[in-house]
């Protein structure tokens, strides 16, 4: 019994340290019946108290550790689970509400992101809208004539009656054309309207004086070459003269409804192509390649088809006609 008794303080002993609170008061029961047997530390064996250990051990320490037990537990329930719960709670409430201003921190700064493009799509138009008249204002620019192409009337009368009487002479760096019956008009197909019927339908042609007399009643000999006249045009007659054939422009020549000799017309046309800067030549009466130059800078600054040649258009443009 003795040693039964010795066992079963030790294993008293081995629970009360595992509850820590009750150390004192379970070391405290066992210790007065452990010191009746003094003598008999010989009869402990092992082994043996091992094979009764769970049969004799289940009753009385649950017995003598009830009262103190419940003390342990009503020490562990009130105390640590008190500890426990107060920063439990902390916790999930701050991380709930550091969650819930994250949240709507971030919110606002999205919908400011948001928000900022559409401001910005709202001042695209305004760059739609300031494009729109360079269209219109590039149109009408085809159609507008510059300031120096307007003629003043006052020097159309005097530079008429100065060149009144004008006779142009062959000249020896104006070289005449040749003839060639394939010759056209370059770019005559171009223009269109029948002001230019004449310059399309050119064709030289070579024919004795009988042939041009019998067929044109108005011939002249006008700056070295002899020309016929038909409706506003004068032509070179190509062949009605050989000693007399000098031709620096092999074409048309418009003078109006009246056969006016063309070289007063082209005295005229270079006297005011001279007052607006387009002729740097002499005046000579002669279609050669400075009034040509001429004609076609005029032509295309009054929106006119370059022929570069004195046509219908081109002197009512000039106030000559």
């Amino acid at each position: 019994m003795k040693t039964l008794i010795a066992l079963l303080t030790a294993c008293c002993c081995a629970l009360a340290f595992a509850a820590q609170p009750v150390e004192p008061v379970e070391q405290a029961d066992v210790t007065k019946p452990a010191q009746k047997p003094k003598n008999a530390p010989k009869q402990q064996i092992v082994p043996q108290p091992q094979r009764t250990l769970p049969n004799t051990k289940v009753q009385k320490p649950h017995i003598e550790r009830s009262t103190n037990a419940v003390h342990d537990n009503t020490l562990r329930k009130n105390g640590p689970k008190k500890e426990r719960t107060v920063p439990a709670v902390q916790s999930n409430t701050l991380n709930n509400v550091q969650s819930k201003k994250t949240q709507t921190s971030k919110s606002p700064k999205l919908e400011k992101k948001q928000t900022a493009p559409i401001t910005n799509t709202t001042t695209n138009p305004p760059a739609t809208t300031t494009t729109a008249p360079s269209t219109t204002t590039t149109a009408p620019t085809t159609n507008v004539q510059p300031k120096n192409v307007k003629v003043d009337p006052a020097t159309v009368k005097n530079v008429q009656a100065k060149y009144a009487n004008f006779k142009a002479q062959p000249k020896t760096n104006v070289t005449s054309a040749q003839f060639n019956p394939n010759y056209r008009i370059a770019a005559a197909q171009n223009w269109t309207g029948p002001q230019y019927n004449a310059f399309r339908t050119y064709q030289p042609q070579w024919h004795d004086q009988g042939w041009w007399s019998s067929h044109y009643t108005t011939l002249s000999l006008i700056a070295g070459g002899w020309y016929f006249w038909d409706a506003g045009y004068w032509y070179p007659a190509w062949g009605y003269d050989e000693a007399a054939a000098y031709y620096p422009y092999d074409g048309p020549i418009y003078v109006g409804p009246q056969a006016r000799p063309f070289d007063q017309v082209v005295a005229d046309v270079q006297a005011i192509l001279q007052e607006q800067g387009y002729y740097k030549g002499e005046v000579d009466g002669l279609v050669g390649p400075l009034t040509r130059e001429a004609l076609t800078a005029y032509q295309a600054a009054a929106g006119l088809p370059p022929t570069a040649s004195i046509d219908e258009p081109t002197l009512n443009s000039l106030g000559l006609s």
